[in-house]
């Protein structure tokens, strides 16, 4: 037989259960203070009403006078009759000085003394007290009846006390009404308010509460992704340990309760943040990330907040560029095979034909072509990473029809770029940099894209210029915007390259601009510090005598000039 274990309450029902037992504590203390308050109130009005009837009938003329007859009782016993009516008492009584009853409200008491305290009236003055006589207990008071200066005669006049408890338990009665009324009341709205809580607690109670809320910190911490939640006012209301580090704010408690604007985060991806439709998808550069961010709005009628997701995609970014360059290798050795294959049909034709002289000339030109364009970029950059990135991108512009050049001022030589300048990061300022200007210059006269890359003063200076149609002085500062472009949008989108390549050179505390080439289109141009290296003069400046020794004795030329 399977014993049912009672289930815990819900913490709808504890509250109402507390604040019910809490209302009924509240109003029987009130009803046993009331009683108690009221019985001494109604025992001292009590008193007050007695003395006060005691006196008025004391300082009746027809009192003073009826004591003087031979029959006392038979004026007075109906006179104190009529007063007990009349001043709703229980008992009058009328006594000699010796305490002598001359009326009662029983006949057969008459004559008889009276069962009370009687000497401090006997020496003239009034008093009250409680005391069980004939009628039961009772709250009475005595006064003298004075003739001249002699007392005649004394008057008790008195309230049972069982009247008196009628006259409480009434009030109580009342009280206890009005009580439970409010108990009623009380009960009522606690039910009403408690069972919307049970609505908003979905029944559950403090320990499935507690649980669950561990639960929620537990996945709201380990969630590698940024989660951000805003209120109805763009307040951030929770945030997670992810989306702290991909945003790059403080701590969580400077953070909750601010507003979006007051984060430091950059205009575009603020915008995104505080605008009222969702956003799906949307890629935003942070200083050193790049995030997919997607909105939400909380639904239930009125606005009450924002939920936010981030999801970091710079590395899936940095391999989305390092595959378009594969992509575009593939179709430059794709493009090259095809010239490879017509060329070796030429000289497999001229040996057929008898020319082999021809063919041996053929072929060797094409080779020393080849050649020199590979001994050119290697001479110029001696960097292994950006040579290779050259020699494919000069690849992929012939391609395109532009011819992409490498300057006569370029000269990096191997090790010369310290660790803290990334191979990947430089694959993204300069790869984008020409990306963007071959799109340039396609279709232009004469197309070309000149690469110049060198180290002057501490910092390599990487520079990009085209022959296209230049770049609006206007958007000096826009273009390096997310999203913004001059081009039609395309399938994987526009305006992220020159973004990405602005965040690259900030990471890097480097500094980017833009401006006219010399034969016209844009020129972009690059500076990173590359630490306490001292490199080569500018073109055309003096240099040290031993930096010129230096040079001389590892073989570098100086550049001659640059565009």
């Amino acid at each position: 037989m399977r014993i049912p274990v009672p289930t815990p309450r819900s913490l709808a029902t504890q509250l109402f259960a507390m604040q019910a037992v809490l209302i009924a504590v509240l109003v029987a203390g009130y009803a046993l203070f009331t009683y108690v308050s009221d019985r001494s109130q109604a025992e001292d009005s009590a008193r007050r009403q007695a003395m006060a009837v005691a006196r008025s009938v004391a300082d009746a003329p027809s009192v003073r006078e009826a004591m003087g007859t031979a029959d006392p009782s038979a004026e007075l016993q109906p006179y104190a009759l009529r007063v007990m009516r009349d001043a709703d008492v229980d008992f009058v009584t009328i006594m000699n000085p010796k305490g002598i009853r001359w009326t009662h409200p029983s006949q057969d008491e008459i004559g008889k003394p009276f069962r009370g305290n009687i000497a401090p009236a006997v020496a003239g003055g009034s008093f009250t007290e409680t005391y069980t006589g004939t009628l039961g207990p009772s709250v009475r008071a005595v006064t003298p009846v004075w003739s001249g200066d002699d007392v005649i005669g004394l008057v008790s006049a008195g309230i049972r006390v069982e009247e008196i408890s009628k006259r409480v338990s009434g009030q109580l009665t009342a009280l206890l009404g009005v009580a439970g009324g409010a108990l009623a009341l009380g009960a009522v709205g606690t039910y009403v308010i408690n069972a919307r809580l049970r609505r908003h607690t979905h029944g559950m109670n403090a320990a499935e509460l507690s649980r669950m809320h561990d639960y929620h910190q537990a996945a709201l911490h380990a969630v590698r992704e940024g989660l951000l939640m805003l209120d109805g006012q763009y307040r951030v209301a929770l945030i997670n340990d992810g989306g702290r580090e991909l945003l790059g704010v403080s701590s969580e408690d400077e953070v909750i309760g601010r507003s979006v604007a007051e984060l430091g985060l950059p205009a575009p991806l603020t915008g995104a943040l505080l605008a009222s439709e969702p956003r799906v998808d949307e890629v935003h550069l942070t200083a050193d990330r790049v995030l997919v961010v997607n909105t939400s709005p909380v639904s239930g009628g009125e606005r009450r907040g924002t939920v936010v997701t981030l999801r970091d995609v710079t590395e899936l970014q940095s391999l989305m560029g390092e595959l378009d360059s594969e992509r575009g290798f593939t179709q430059a050795l794709r493009s090259q095979a095809h010239e490879a294959a017509n060329r070796l049909h030429t000289v497999v034709s001229l040996i057929e034909l008898g020319r082999v002289e021809q063919a041996v000339d053929f072929a060797t030109a094409e080779l020393e072509l080849a050649q020199t364009l590979t001994d050119q970029v290697v001479a110029a950059v001696g960097e292994p990473v950006l040579a290779a990135l050259l020699l494919g991108k000069t690849a992929q512009a012939n391609e395109r029809g532009v011819e992409l050049v490498v300057s006569e001022d370029s000269r990096l030589d191997d090790g010369l770029l310290p660790p803290s300048l990334p191979s990947r990061d430089l694959v993204t300022i300069l790869g984008n940099l020409i990306d963007n200007a071959v799109d340039a210059a396609q279709g232009s006269v004469r197309a070309r894209v000149t690469v110049t890359a060198y180290a002057e003063a501490g910092a390599l200076v990487l520079r990009v210029s085209d022959t296209g149609l230049g770049v609006d002085p206007e958007h000096a500062e826009t273009v390096f915007q997310r999203g913004f472009s001059t081009k039609p949008a395309g399938p994987g989108g526009r305006g992220l390259g020159l973004a990405l390549v602005r965040q690259a050179v900030t990471r890097c505390e480097g500094t980017l601009s833009v401006a006219e080439a010399d034969g016209g289109g844009a020129q972009f141009e690059v500076r990173l510090p590359l630490g306490t290296w001292e490199g080569p003069a500018e073109p055309g400046h003096d240099r040290e005598p031993a930096v010129e020794a230096e040079r001389a004795v590892s073989g570098r030329t100086v550049p001659g000039g640059h565009a």
